[in-house]
């Protein structure tokens, strides 16, 4: 069975998720007001939109969904920096997020994330190493509490050195709790690294590989997409994920890595169709509405959640 996922938002269901700005929060302060409240407000309704998410994907045939990263807005900002403890509702929040979490299993929705392009794990600027690690673990607690199983992010940049970026990876990588590890994914990009060069670091460190068969277009190697699937399969030791997007203005533009709001058929890879266990995230502006074209398409071929 292969199940749909959605990426973070909505685009016609009502099902939105608020964030706010460390700019603003210091201005609350200034103000007198105090910005855990406000913070505390924003998260109670994020909580109740991914309640909302999670029922949404159960009665729409969508069998996962990526939580933002900012579901706990300017959690890890130098000028912030909060935890659900100190918050006032912090305690109802908690409580709230392990419903969330058994929602989603009696659902079978699986939840994932995906932090931001600004987490580098392999940057030779050590602060940048230590914002990405705060970051990481952000999302390994918060993943804990919804019973998330993938926190994804690219290898980071070549800094003119492909060979010591990647070892500082792995330098960086020990660096990680057991908690970041367990769940760290590594992804092909669409410019640096393609499949080649991401899946032996994956195999060295045993960190599952999602391949993105867009940016594999975008920027090939000696891969096909039918040996690029496999050896991907291989660095699994739980359900496989996957990416799949359109180009915006087709392949033949000088920006193909640009996403489309839908996934045209003809980019769905022929092989990933005869896969029986497998979750592809759709990465289309059209969010929930994408989903349904290409569910629709896929239904008279390949069984789906």
């Amino acid at each position: 069975m292969i199940r749909l996922g959605l990426c973070c938002k909505f685009s016609k269901e009502p099902i939105r998720f608020r964030t706010t700005t460390a700019t603003y929060l210091k201005k609350l302060a200034l103000n007198g007001t105090d910005p855990k409240i406000h913070l505390s407000e924003i998260i109670k309704h994020n909580v109740t939109s991914l309640e909302a998410a999670i029922t949404y994907c159960s009665n729409n045939h969508i069998g996962s969904f990526r939580i933002g990263s900012d579901f706990l807005p300017s959690v890890t900002h130098p000028d912030v920096k909060y935890t659900l403890n100190c918050l006032p509702d912090g305690a109802k929040i908690k409580s709230d997020l392990i419903k969330c979490k058994k929602l989603a299993e009696r659902k079978n929705i699986r939840l994932t994330f995906h932090p931001s392009q600004f987490v580098i794990l392999n940057s030779p600027n050590e602060q940048v190493v230590q914002n990405a690690i705060e970051d990481l673990e952000y999302h390994s607690a918060l993943a804990e509490l919804v019973g998330a199983d993938v926190i994804n992010i690219h290898v980071g940049g070549a800094y003119d050195d492909k060979a010591s970026a990647l070892k500082r990876f792995e330098e960086n990588f020990v660096r990680l709790s057991k908690g970041v590890q367990k769940r760290l994914t590594l992804e092909n990009d669409d410019k640096t690294y393609c499949p080649a060069e991401v899946l032996p670091l994956c195999q060295t460190l045993n960190i599952p590989f999602v391949y993105d068969v867009h940016h594999h277009r975008c920027h090939p190697d000696n891969l096909s997409i039918d040996e690029a699937t496999d050896k991907a399969l291989k660095t699994w030791d739980r359900e496989p994920l996957f990416h799949i997007s359109s180009p915006l203005e087709g392949w033949g533009n000088p920006k193909p890595f640009r996403h489309h709001d839908f996934i045209d058929p003809n980019d769905f890879p022929k092989y990933w169709k005869s896969l029986e266990n497998l979750t592809i995230e759709i990465e289309a502006k059209a969010k929930e509405i994408a989903i349904e074209k290409i569910y629709q398409h896929l239904e008279k071929e390949i069984p789906l959640s």
